[in-house]
């Protein structure tokens, strides 16, 4: 078996303009901070993100976003990135929205060597009609629309056809891994990230917890090292909370 582990730069280097990325995480949960911050070191642009989220405006995917790094994104949701919506509506960011579940099939899809499937989410909706803005032209009007897409009915109901996603790099944040790949989330940092890991061909995953091979029980990898190219090992990550909220108590 090969030991995968090596450093954030070399497991980028071939990352290159315009390259498309699968980032996991949802919110500020699990994402792959380290790898993040790599990404903007090593200065590539025009990329083609797909995640859930754009992360805040200081943490995240964020920090890529506020130096025009980022020229399109596949997700599901603005959160409370205020300059993610600015660079939306200005017409300085291409954005594809769709349901949080087809975001995350079309991606274990890709993974999975399925082309496309059919879903009802979206049916009756510009989901299916087409017609959502893609990118404004800054000047209020739209340049670009998303496009309608095949629906089809199987046993008396409307189904959307959907394209899976594949991408370039994949990259992932996971609470423990061996030197072979295999990696274990804790509770709700899993999210979008075993999907990710599975689109990407190149999919590198940041771990806080490095093991040896052996050490974790075969029923609990949740991401088997076949999926993953390129293993960072990332101890004591810096986890922020998107929005805290705090009893009266606490303020008193």
């Amino acid at each position: 078996m090969i030991n995968k582990c090596t450093t954030p730069e070399l497991a980028l280097a071939e990352l290159t303009d315009g390259a498309s990325l699968a980032v996991g995480g949802f919110g500020l949960c699990g994402i792959p901070m380290t790898l993040i911050q790599a990404v903007d070191r090593l200065g590539v642009s025009g990329l083609k993100v797909i995640s859930n989220n754009c992360g805040v405006d200081d943490w995240g995917l964020g920090i890529l976003l506020a130096k025009h790094r980022v020229a399109r994104v596949t997700g599901s949701y603005v959160g409370e990135n205020k300059e993610f919506a600015r660079q939306y509506l200005s017409g300085e960011l291409e954005v594809e929205l769709c349901p949080q579940g087809t975001l995350a099939e079309r991606l274990r899809a890709g993974g999975c060597g399925i082309p496309a499937f059919y879903t009802p989410a979206g049916v009756g909706t510009q989901i299916a009609e087409g017609g959502i803005p893609w990118r404004y032209d800054g000047n209020g009007g739209v340049a670009v629309h998303s496009p309608p897409r095949e629906v089809r009915v199987f046993h008396g109901r409307e189904y959307v056809l959907e394209e899976s996603i594949t991408t370039d790099f994949s990259l992932m944040a996971a609470s423990r891994g061996d030197h072979h790949g295999n990696l274990v989330f804790d509770g709700t940092t899993a999210n979008f990230n075993p999907a990710a890991a599975m689109a990407g061909r190149v999919t590198v995953a940041e771990v806080a917890e490095l093991v040896e091979p052996g050490e974790l029980r075969p029923e609990d990898i949740h991401v088997p090292g076949v999926f993953v190219q390129h293993i960072v090992h990332a101890p004591d990550p810096d986890k922020r909370i998107e929005k805290r909220t705090v009893t009266e108590e606490a303020l008193s």
